[in-house]
């Protein structure tokens, strides 16, 4: 499914420009020798911080982390946990979108946020996060359960 190009109007495109260019720039600081898939992400708190991210590849491929991901563990390891938004900046064209694993990680959060995809070349594309995981599994799926009778103990 090809992302559509959504606005945002409490927050018009040209607002995300600079955190665009914070992805642009922590882009240039990834690791990815393997893939040479360079991916940088800038996550816009709600409090005015932006922790960006950088894909951090391993030899295993297993224990490579992505941007997003990169970006989100930095800001709630300092105490964030309400986001407004993420750019994310690869060169890929069309702009590329999260994994699956990092959509998730964000939706975490916010099933709502905007997401402006951008490439190299100046390609801006915005996307809500719901359109892109539209069927999320949320913290509110989990809450509120009755225990498994038993405990759920084996």
């Amino acid at each position: 499914m090809k992302p559509t190009i959504v606005a945002d109007p409490a927050q018009p495109d040209a607002a995300y420009e600079d955190l665009v260019q914070a992805a642009l720039d922590a882009r240039a600081r990834a690791y990815a020798p393997y893939s040479r898939f360079l991916v940088g992400a800038a996550l816009l708190c709600e409090d005015g911080r932006v922790f960006t991210g950088t894909n951090v590849e391993n030899a295993t491929y297993g224990l490579t982390i992505c941007a997003e991901r990169t970006a989100v563990v930095k800001a709630v390891s300092e105490g964030a946990r309400a986001f407004k938004a993420i750019a994310i900046a690869t060169d890929h064209d069309p702009p590329a979108t999260p994994c699956g694993m990092c959509r998730q990680t964000l939706a975490e959060f916010s099933v709502d946020l905007p997401i402006v995809l951008a490439n190299v070349a100046g390609r801006r594309v915005q996307v809500h996060l719901g359109t892109l995981l539209p069927h999320a599994f949320r913290p509110s799926d989990l809450l509120d359960r009755p225990a498994p009778e038993g405990g759920g103990a084996p």
